[in-house]
């Protein structure tokens, strides 16, 4: 029995081709691919700045270290995220605690947002940024976040790690009007890829000139940085403590090739996200809303089990699913219930919407290549396990 894979790559004998030109070339890394990559992503989503580099953690560590994220700096997210989204704080030494989620789109409550920001105010101890989370694709309400982050004195990192092709009051997702700061995810199972690899796309050129500087090392060969004359053409200088968070021209040169085919992925998952929203809407879930405001680049399809319809479980139905060849997955456990955000203090009940989300919920398969049969085949097992 094949497994069906709740998300995979769709790489094309033109994406083959364009990483053995690169590999045919004299540059694998560090060459002419990264820069035409970066430009291919800043136009898609108008924006004036993008910074690749290997992966979207390395994105949110460098938005951060950009924006001056230290020691007493505060930093707030979502609780339903990957765990990078929290840790990128830490890695700058700063403080990290959680905003409730929205019960429809499970994204951060923006009603949560401004109550908790009213509490902080009052205890003086503000946010210096706040990271919204485009959970599945779909953009969080980021006009009302923006209008908080002006009120409140805090900047803004779009972890749009999902959501790359989706757009925001019909602009792209990433045109970074309401934030400082976005960031791109390129993992094989997100909706184009580059192997491995990430992205921060700003207006900002200080920000963007930072970033572009801590990804290799701290390194310049630009005289103009250096603190002393230069001894020669051969001469650079590190001027800061930075990373290896390079991309490849081999990433680069994937990722290009597939941003050709990113509204064919888009449109893809949509008519997907149809066929399900058609089938499961006789079943005992709860389907996946979409905001008026928001075109979501659909990287995740995720139902939540109406659990007082059925007579099993939300685990033996995963459990079954997954017995069945169905490769169901649960995006995410809230991230301060990992045992070490556990041991920084967190507790059960510290954001009690996502709490129950995280009871309820389940992402099925949705990728552009998941054929029609292979839809009908998550569909039928789904609807027969819900009736056991």
């Amino acid at each position: 029995m094949t497994m069906i894979p709740y998300g995979r790559q769709d790489v094309s004998e033109a994406d083959i081709q364009a990483v053995v030109d690169v590999l045919r070339s004299d540059f694998l890394t560090q060459g002419p691919a990264v820069p035409a990559f970066e430009s291919a992503v800043a136009a898609h989503c108008g924006v004036q700045h993008a910074v690749a580099v290997n992966s979207a953690t390395s994105a949110l560590h460098l938005a951060c270290l950009a924006l001056g994220v230290g020691p007493g700096f505060r930093v707030w997210t979502s609780p339903i995220t990957f765990v990078a989204s929290a840790n990128c704080a830490l890695y700058c030494g700063a403080q990290i605690d959680f905003v409730d989620i929205d019960p429809r789109t499970y994204n951060l409550s923006v009603a949560c947002l401004e109550a908790k920001l009213a509490q902080a105010e009052k205890a003086g101890c503000l946010p210096h940024v706040v990271i919204p989370v485009h959970l599945c694709g779909q953009s969080c309400e980021m006009a009302r976040i923006h209008e908080l982050g002006r009120q409140y004195g805090f900047k803004i990192i779009e972890d749009a790690s999902h959501a790359i092709g989706g757009t925001y009051r019909s602009e792209p997702i990433g045109s970074c009007r309401y934030s400082d700061i976005t960031v791109f995810s390129f993992h094989p199972v997100k909706i184009i890829t580059t192997g491995e690899g990430g992205m921060a796309v700003t207006n900002d050129s200080q920000l963007a000139k930072q970033m572009q500087l801590l990804r290799s090392h701290g390194i310049t060969r630009d005289t103009g940085e250096m603190t002393r004359e230069s001894d020669g053409p051969w001469y650079y200088q590190q001027i800061t403590l930075g990373f290896n968070y390079r991309m490849t021209d081999l990433q680069a040169a994937l990722g290009l090739s597939q941003m050709k085919r990113l509204n064919e992925f888009i449109a893809q998952r949509h008519a997907i996200f149809r066929r399900y929203d058609e089938w499961l809407s006789r079943m005992p879930v709860v389907l996946p809303w979409q905001h008026p405001d928001s075109y979501s680049g659909l990287h995740l399809y995720v139902i939540r089990l109406k659990r007082n319809e059925i007579r099993t479980t939300h685990r033996a139905v995963f459990e079954s699913m997954r017995a069945a060849g169905i490769g169901v997955n649960l995006h995410y456990i809230p991230v301060y219930r990992q045992p070490y955000y556990e041991g920084l203090g967190f507790n059960a009940g510290h954001c009690p919407e996502a709490e129950r989300y995280y009871a309820e919920a389940i992402s099925l398969p949705m990728y552009p290549g998941l054929t029609e049969a292979e839809q009908d085949r998550v569909l039928n097992v789904l609807d027969k396990t819900l009736q056991e």
